[in-house]
């Protein structure tokens, strides 16, 4: 027989899971992979600065080698080991989104768009994106090669 419902037990209030085991850490994660990021793209270009009627080499060169590490750190992080679960986030989206600039190279297509540089804007547009594309297969396809290899042959 069913019991009245004042003398049902009280259910237990639902509680949001605290800070530590939902997305904290991951927003914490991302947020400080990020500083150090934007760190690491600030510190090229003071190292190595752009002549502001050029082509935008260090943006270029930040956006491929940071999309080759990418490529690295996915294939180490999904086909080699198991990563702890902030490790993606703190150097995918974090480290690696900080330093990549995309849209440091949007605003310097268009000016270089607006300079009446169209040759210049549209291989700096296209060959980001295809340097970037192929850095990040190339890197992956190198990276599985060096695992294969180094399962091969060591002991």
């Amino acid at each position: 027989m069913e019991q009245p419902p004042e003398s049902r037990p009280a259910a237990a209030p639902h509680r949001a899971p605290g800070p530590l085991h939902g997305q904290g850490p991951v927003v914490g994660a991302v947020a400080a992979g990020g500083a150090a990021g934007a760190c690491a793209r600030y510190g090229a270009s003071l190292l190595w600065p752009q002549p502001p009627d050029g082509f935008p080499w260090t943006t270029f060169g930040v956006n491929v080698t940071g999309c080759a590490v990418i490529g690295v750190l996915m294939v180490l992080v999904t086909e080699l080991w198991t990563a702890h679960r902030l490790v993606r986030p703190f150097f995918g989206t974090g480290v690696l989104g900080g330093y990549t600039t995309f849209s440091t190279y949007a605003v310097e297509v268009r000016r270089l768009a607006d300079a009446h540089q169209a040759a210049t804007a549209a291989a700096y547009a296209g060959g980001t994106l295809a340097a970037a594309m192929g850095a990040v297969w190339a890197s992956a396809w190198a990276t599985r090669g060096v695992l294969a290899w180094r399962a091969r042959w060591s002991p």
